[in-house]
């Protein structure tokens, strides 16, 4: 029993050794191998590797891949007119040789991210100083982008090399700061609001002439129609009396007597009239006397 477990001790033992002098870098990142705390060797293609235990040997990961580092800062920064914007953006950048990185900026990409924000924003910040806010929002922002990312690549490659890449510098919004911005939203709604008073008051201008025309064309439009009803009526009157004339021409007694049966009607239109007169010498009542069939009465009812 005790030879046994001295053999499965010692391959446990041995299990625990190999494990330790075996490691797997990874298609995605970097292996650096520190032989008592100096970099021996960086491994920068995947697979199986080996190395001495610790103490004497360690392994450490670097990400190769490439990174994005987004603008985390809200601070304003100044124009060249003295305007305050404040901008967002974001730097796409690499490790690329992990061994100055190490020496240089870190052991790891967060290290990295904190020093290359600080200089990119710096970089943004005296070139918005060069530039107006025309200048920012137009073709031109091509030209600031640029540039930032050359004064990015100069620091980064300076007498203390980074070991890092930026791929791209890019802006992705340009704004004033919060105050400004509210300035300028009531400027806006305020000049949106004289433009809807102008555009109603001109509206309703426009509404009243359109009515008064209506109007006036109604009133004209009505006093035409009168004047030809009046000028029908007139001709109408005019050849109704000249039918008249040539009938009542033929007979003038007859037309006599018509005339006073009209009379007659429009005197008494109403059982309520009253006529108070001497029949025998009013000359109203000379058809009837001409005819026999009134006598000496007082007064007559209808």
């Amino acid at each position: 029993m005790n030879r046994v477990g001295f053999f499965a001790t010692s391959i446990l033992v041995a299990l625990a050794l190999l494990s330790s002098m075996v490691f797997v870098v990874d298609q995605r990142q970097f292996g650096v191998l520190y032989a008592l705390g100096q970099i021996k060797e960086v491994i920068t293609e995947p697979g199986l590797n080996f190395k001495l235990p610790p103490p004497f040997q360690n392994v450490s990961y670097i990400d190769k891949r490439l990174l994005t580092l987004d603008s985390s800062d809200t601070e304003p920064m100044l124009t060249a007119e003295k305007q305050r914007v404040v901008i967002d953006w974001y730097v796409r950048w690499r490790i690329s040789e992990p061994s100055e990185y190490i020496r240089n900026v870190g052991l790891d990409e967060n290290s990295g991210a904190l020093q290359l924000n600080r200089v990119v924003r710096n970089a943004f910040q005296e070139e918005i100083n060069k530039r107006t806010v025309k200048e920012l929002l137009s073709l031109k922002r091509e030209a600031l982008m640029s540039d930032v990312k050359r004064e990015v690549l100069e620091s980064v490659r300076g007498a203390k090399p980074w070991g890092v890449d930026v791929v791209d510098v890019r802006i992705t919004r340009v704004d004033y700061v919060e105050a400004i911005t509210e300035s300028v939203y009531r400027r806006m709604e305020a000049e949106r609001k004289r433009v809807a008073n102008e555009l109603r008051s001109t509206g309703a201008a426009e509404g009243e002439k359109i009515r008064a025309d209506a109007d006036r064309q109604r009133e004209i439009t009505i006093a035409n129609a009168y004047r030809d009803a009046q000028k029908v009526k007139g001709e109408g009157d005019a050849e109704a009396a000249r039918i008249y004339a040539e009938a009542f021409g033929r007979d003038p007694q007859f037309a006599q007597f018509y005339r006073s049966l009209d009379a007659y009607k429009a005197s008494f239109n109403k059982k309520s009239d009253i006529v108070v007169l001497d029949p025998a010498s009013s000359e109203f009542f000379k058809s009837f006397r001409g005819s026999g069939a009134l006598t000496s009465t007082p007064s007559i009812r209808k």
